[in-house]
């Protein structure tokens, strides 16, 4: 039997369901109920047809067939599941009233999908609605989001999807596609069409498309307080008439109107409002022709018209619509549709002289004017000069850089500045938890996986929150007072010359504090090329953990030029970048020019609870999506330098310890670092001769072009997890204290005085400058680290974050190698 809101198809023969929802479309819909397929009637599976298609199935008293394809557009749910929303008293019998009231209560379900322009208000009026978040989960596209939340009122049960700001569904970007796709495959049983008030025009485009599907639609006219301040006179209620959609007026921020929202969804629902209808935009006739050509020939599938409006198909074909022809190819009359739509098509664009797409869409623009004439006045002192004064200065053309730099500075000084305090209190939250879990359990493997590989591991992560939260709160206070696209339209010129857009400056700003967030940044990008090529430079832009191996060998190496070597490590990584998209425009996205359109949005003023949401909300994908990636990446690196335990060592270092520990010779202070050192050349053989320390032997062919040795290769290894780590094993591998870090001096001593042992080298310096600035770049370049591949992989594809593991490491190999080998015929 089935559980809970299923399908008619999924229905075994001779079980019974309740309806308690029809789906589909146009005629399908009213064949289907007139039928007797209506919420809270008893549908009986008879039999298969032999091949399994169609399906007997008995109804009110008769049987009717259905195919697969059309049973799948019913919802159902199960006579058990019908029951137990009923309260019953005693045992005794169920009768057909009680079944059928339990699923109507089943059906008071409404999916709703929140649809709307970008900065429009809708994720806004979504967190207002969804109010105690009861169950809020997060679903992705390839490269967009989607949220969910689920809120009750009245005895409906709202199913809320807030979808990815778009402009239109047509094809022009991953967003359009997949806000379309939701409402064509899902079927929500109303989309809220998210206006704002302030540029009607433009976003009633988006209504157009939306009224052309046939689909229940209510507009939320968001932002209405503008509008009223303006003195304009707008009748919202003569539009719906004239749409055939109720308009209800929102201010989301403040949560005004949002319940009459609901409530005109409920009524929507229900079919109580006498105002909503289905009309068609007149296009005019030489277009009306043409659709209806099309049509014609849609409507000779019905398998096409029961899903899809026969209308809205014909005009996205109209369109050039590839996807809409591609969803097409696997029925019957394909070829037919095809030839139609291009003879079609060639004939509209002779008689107009344009292509059919801007026909189309002028056609729209036409009607949209024609619908605000006469319900929409302008009001005469509507003019906000304050505003426009503000973005007078804000992208001056000499003072707009200089507060855009103060801007970024005030950003970045604030993230690590005031950051600087929790990552101190949880850092020591940490590590008081490790030690007491080392002082609570028994010395062996599970006490060191628990305290190095699990608590390390995860600390690792929960040490950078407060950066990440204190860097998404202050953009997303950019981005809702509108300064982020403004910052965008200053920078836009200069990364346009690389093939990037101008909001690509920011996340490429932001990875010289961490690339994770930097990455995750990309989704502010409006088309897929400038996300993924972002992605791939980023990286090149040197995070704040690659400062400690840089501040380590520079204070040992470089003591007389600290502040020039460092900088021309970062310029070199910036360089890096820039070379990267002139070279990836050209043979990777040569083909995937988009243009340059960027809107500026009102300055508004945000609301805290907006902002401290979206700040949250960063902060918890974070955790979850990085924390564990890092947790795994850190116990198998615990695990490579853990076994094997059975060492053989060159010698008895646990003797030795004893007779130090025994001698009259020494005194305390002496006996205690004679151990100290003692216990250290014991790990470091140890971890030499360990699995990690064999892998490091085991790629020192390919780092001794470079000048590293196998001590070095290892680092490079452990610092796939994080680059911190980088430091933290040279510590052990060069003989130091174990909790040495970059500011340790006896590293930088034992750094300076390592010299080879073996080989044509042996008795020279490891650490020369040569060799010191060649890893330096090596740390640079080489594989970011698990955390940024995941968040690459997130934001786009497996085949992407591959990519970047390996073209960063053959890169880093290759300038490592040419500075090593020529500076080695000069040094």
């Amino acid at each position: 039997m089935t559980t809970n809101n299923t399908h008619l198809s999924d229905i075994k023969t001779g079980d019974e369901a309740i309806i308690t929802k029809v789906l589909g479309h146009g005629a399908f819909r009213k064949r289907i109920t007139e039928m007797g397929f209506v919420k809270g009637k008893k549908v009986t599976v008879i039999k298969n047809a032999p091949l399994q298609d169609p399906v007997e199935y008995e109804i009110m008293g008769y049987n009717v067939s259905l195919r697969r394809s059309e049973a799948e557009l019913v919802e159902v749910v199960s006579i058990e599941d019908a029951a137990s929303l009923s309260e019953i008293k005693f045992e005794g019998t169920i009768d057909e009233e009680t079944l059928k009231v339990s699923a109507l209560e089943k059906g008071k379900v409404i999916n709703v999908a929140l649809v709307g322009n970008p900065n429009c208000g809708k994720t806004t009026l979504f967190n207002y609605a969804s109010g105690s978040h009861e169950r809020v989960g997060n679903y992705s596209g390839v490269t967009v989001d989607a949220k969910e939340a689920t809120m009750k009122k009245n005895g409906y049960t709202f199913r809320i999807v807030d979808l990815p700001g778009t402009y239109s569904i047509t094809e022009y970007s991953p967003e359009e596609l997949y806000v379309r796709r939701h409402i064509t495959k899902k079927m929500p049983d109303i989309v809220v069409n998210v206006i704002d008030s302030s540029n009607l025009v433009r976003n009633m485009f988006l209504t157009t498309q939306l009224i052309d599907m046939n689909i229940k639609v209510v507009i939320a006219l968001n932002m209405y307080d503008e509008l009223e301040k303006k003195g304009v006179k707008f009748d919202y209620n003569g539009l719906g008439e004239m749409l055939g959609i109720p308009i209800i007026p929102t201010v989301a921020s403040k949560g005004k109107g949002i319940d009459e929202l609901f409530t005109k969804l409920i009524e929507v629902y229900e079919d109580l409002d006498p105002s909503v209808r289905h009309i068609h935009i007149n296009y005019g006739p030489q277009i009306e022709k043409a659709i209806k050509d099309i049509q014609d020939v849609i409507w000779k599938n019905p398998a096409i018209t029961d899903k899809l409006s026969s209308r809205y198909v014909a005009i996205k074909l109209l369109e050039t619509d590839k996807s809409t022809l591609a969803e097409l190819e696997n029925f019957n009359n394909y070829e037919q549709i095809k030839s139609t739509a291009k003879q079609t098509i060639a004939e509209l664009e002779k008689e107009y002289g344009e292509r059919s797409e801007t026909i189309i869409t002028d056609a729209k623009y036409g009607f949209i004017d024609g619908a605000l004439k006469e319900t929409y006045k302008e009001s005469k002192k509507g003019k906000r000069e304050s505003k426009r004064e503000l973005d007078d200065i804000l992208t001056h053309r000499f003072l707009g850089f200089p507060i855009f730099l103060f801007f970024m500075w005030l950003m970045f000084q604030a993230t690590f500045t005031l950051g600087s305090y929790p990552m101190g209190w949880i850092n020591s939250g940490v590590g008081l938890l490790s030690e007491w879990v080392q002082h609570t359990m028994p010395h062996g493997a599970l006490r060191d996986l628990v305290v190095d590989g699990i608590i390390g591991g995860v600390g690792g992560v929960i040490v950078f929150l407060p950066n990440i939260i204190i860097l998404f709160f202050f953009i997303s206070l950019m981005e809702d007072t509108g300064y982020m696209a403004r910052a965008s339209f200053i920078m836009d010129k200069l990364m346009h010359k690389i093939g990037l857009h101008g909001k690509s400056f920011i996340p490429l700003v932001m990875g010289f504090g961490c690339n994770v967030p930097a990455i995750m940044a990309t989704r502010t990008l409006d088309n897929k090329k400038d996300r993924i090529l972002t992605m791939i430079i980023t990286p090149f832009m040197s995070c704040s953990a690659r400062l400690p191996v840089y501040v380590l060998l520079i204070s040992a190496i470089f003591p007389a030029n600290q502040g020039l070597v460092l900088f021309s490590i970062y310029l070199i990584g910036i360089t890096l970048a820039v070379l990267t998209a002139l070279v990836m425009k050209r043979i990777a996205f040569a083909k995937k020019e988009v243009p340059f359109v960027m809107e500026l949005p009102p300055y508004r003023i945000p609301t805290m609870k907006n902002t401290s949401l979206h700040m949250w909300h960063k902060g918890q994908q974070y955790l979850k999506k990085m924390g564990n990636v890092i947790l795994l990446a850190s116990i198998l690196i615990w695990a490579l330098g853990y076994f094997p335990r059975h060492t053989t060592y060159s010698t008895n270092y646990d003797t030795q310890i004893e007779r130090v520990q025994s001698s009259r010779k020494l005194n305390g202070s002496q006996k205690q670092d004679l151990v100290k050192h003692l216990e250290i050349y014991k790990e470091s053989e140890r971890q030499e001769k360990s699995y990690i320390g064999q892998l490091g032997h085991a790629i020192e062919p390919a780092i001794k072009p470079l000048g590293f040795d196998w001590k070095m290769g290892v680092s490079i290894i452990t610092g796939l997890a994080a680059k911190e780590i980088v430091v933290s094993s040279m510590g052990i591998l060069y003989q130091t204290d174990m909790k040495a870090d970059e500011n340790s001096s006896s590293l930088k001593e034992e750094i300076k005085a390592q010299t080879h042992n073996t080989g044509k080298l042996k008795g020279q310096k490891v650490f020369t400058p040569l060799v010191s600035f060649c890893f330096m770049l090596f740390v640079l370049i080489y594989f970011p680290c698990i955390a940024v591949i995941a968040a690459v992989k997130k934001e786009s594809s497996w085949h992407w974050a591959v990519f970047t593991m390996v073209y960063t490491t053959a890169i880093a190999w290759l300038l490592a190698f040419a500075t090593y080998q020529i500076g080695s015929l000069f040094v």
